[in-house]
């Protein structure tokens, strides 16, 4: 038999029910689904330094366990002295039970170790059923390791799902469990 992620079961059995019952859908492939997430790291200083951003893919990488890819920049940018095609940040792409693995991990490990945790902001909806979330360290994640981490930073977290608004996707990620704040 093979191996089924918990929230991807979980997907199948009680959330598209509980939303076809919510939103009042009439087939199941209305019902929003999860299509992907997106973890990217932004790494400023690694225009003095270039070994700032194999860290950045190498963290991604423990967190997520999947390989993450530098990123470049498009364009000249004076001001901050930095040259086109130079790597400027770190991103990986999570599909299928990869996605569904980190997900589970996110809520159950990672969130409940950011101090004074109540919840995250329900604010970070982009008006096409997409959401954003930003965390501020990289050490909520039990697959790093505080002794070894050179430079607390950041990560935006991208949920991207099928959802038409941002109700329905609101809807469909609460049920898969992660902790909005409520109002």
């Amino acid at each position: 038999m093979a191996y089924i992620p918990r929230l991807k079961d979980e997907y199948k059995n009680r959330v598209i029910s509980a939303l076809k019952e919510e939103f009042g859908y009439k087939n199941v492939m209305q019902v929003p689904k999860l299509e992907k997430i997106v973890l990217s790291k932004g790494v400023g200083a690694a225009v003095s330094d270039k070994k700032l951003i194999d860290y950045a893919v190498e963290e991604l990488t423990k967190i997520t366990g999947q390989k993450a890819v530098s990123t470049i920049s498009k364009k000249d940018v004076a001001s901050f002295k930095l040259r086109k095609g130079m790597p400027i940040g770190a991103k990986v792409t999570l599909r299928g039970e990869k996605m569904y693995e980190f997900l589970d991990r996110l809520v159950t490990s990672s969130l409940p170790r950011v101090r004074d945790f109540s919840g995250i902001k329900a604010t970070g909806f982009d008006g096409r059923g997409n959401y954003n979330l930003g965390v501020l360290e990289q050490i909520i994640f039990p697959e790093i390791d505080i002794d070894k981490v050179n430079k607390i930073s950041g990560m935006d977290i991208t949920f991207v799902t099928s959802a038409k608004t941002d109700k329905e996707a609101k809807s469909l990620l609460a049920e898969l469990g992660l902790p909005f704040k409520k109002n």
